[in-house]
């Protein structure tokens, strides 16, 4: 199980719950004549889950990669705040930003198919790695501690996502649902401050939801990792979110808490009339 040892060592441990971690300010971002978001922004606070939804094409995934740096904005800023001050992540390249404490996972599964579970786990390890690559091939010395010493944390995340049957299985063998819990705790694995995580729930069944509502709060309340979440399912957004900003056609029509949102007319026309479950 997730030991203190590695929430302290987290990214944003040096903050205190209900402080800003991150603050989205007038994002805009356009491809051609497309706006895809036009000046979003809102605040994600220190241990909450903060959910991102809308209908499709609303700008989510957008929004993620802008904060991840896969995206750059043509206006607006993202700042994490970090154990060093504030970081402005617009215009930073993705490698910097995940070494500052961000890290996600993607709607499409992008793992290491032909490696193993633990083998992809501890990729996620390599934002930390200090020794070079022909040490830690050659295995000795100081290289071998640091490895055995990233091999323990990493032991802690399979056990938290209840993997260990399947730890030395090929990832490209296992079934979807075992996929997801991989992707997520390799995004874990960073010990991240801000956990991104989009569609982790897509294409799965009613119970592998679940699973994996139970695996987000987890990740949450026993790791100490702050989630922005992007997810289609409103029953599972308004029961495991804390606060809730809603996206349609790239424009912030509501931020709150699920209550909130969920009797938002905005939101409610946003969503072809369907009510929201509180």
């Amino acid at each position: 199980m997730i030991t203190r040892a590695y929430r302290h060592s987290l990214n944003g441990s040096h903050l205190a719950p209900g402080q800003p971690l991150m603050e989205v300010s007038d994002v805009s971002l356009r491809f051609g004549g497309i706006t895809a978001l036009a000046g979003v922004g809102f605040t994600v606070t220190q241990g909450h889950i903060h959910a991102v939804i809308g209908p499709n094409g609303a700008g989510k995934s957008s929004l993620l990669n802008c904060i991840s740096g896969l995206y750059r904005p043509q206006e607006g800023q993202v700042t994490l705040y970090t154990k060093n001050g504030p970081a402005e992540l617009v215009g930073m390249r993705p490698h910097r930003i995940a070494r500052l404490g961000v890290a996600r996972s993607f709607q499409n599964i992008e793992l290491f198919r032909h490696l193993t579970v633990l083998e992809n786990l501890m990729l996620g390890r390599h934002v930390h790695m200090r020794h070079r690559l022909l040490a830690s091939l050659a295995w000795f010395g100081p290289a071998r501690r640091e490895e055995i010493a990233h091999r323990v944390l990493v032991e802690e995340v399979i056990d938290l996502l209840q993997i260990q049957s399947v730890r030395h299985q090929p990832v490209g063998s296992l079934a979807y649902g075992f996929q997801k819990r991989v992707e997520l705790g390799r995004a874990l694995c960073m010990q991240p401050a801000l956990l991104l995580l989009d569609e982790p729930m897509a294409g799965m069944n009613t119970e592998e939801k679940e699973d994996m509502a139970r695996f987000v709060l987890d990740v949450h309340e026993l790791a100490g990792v702050t989630v922005v979440l992007i997810e289609h399912d409103m029953n599972v957004v308004m029961d495991i979110s804390d606060r809730v900003s809603v996206l349609d056609f790239g424009e912030l029509i509501a931020d709150g808490t699920p209550a909130e949102v969920s009797a938002n007319p905005d939101v409610v026309r946003a969503y072809l009339g369907e009510e929201l479950s509180a």
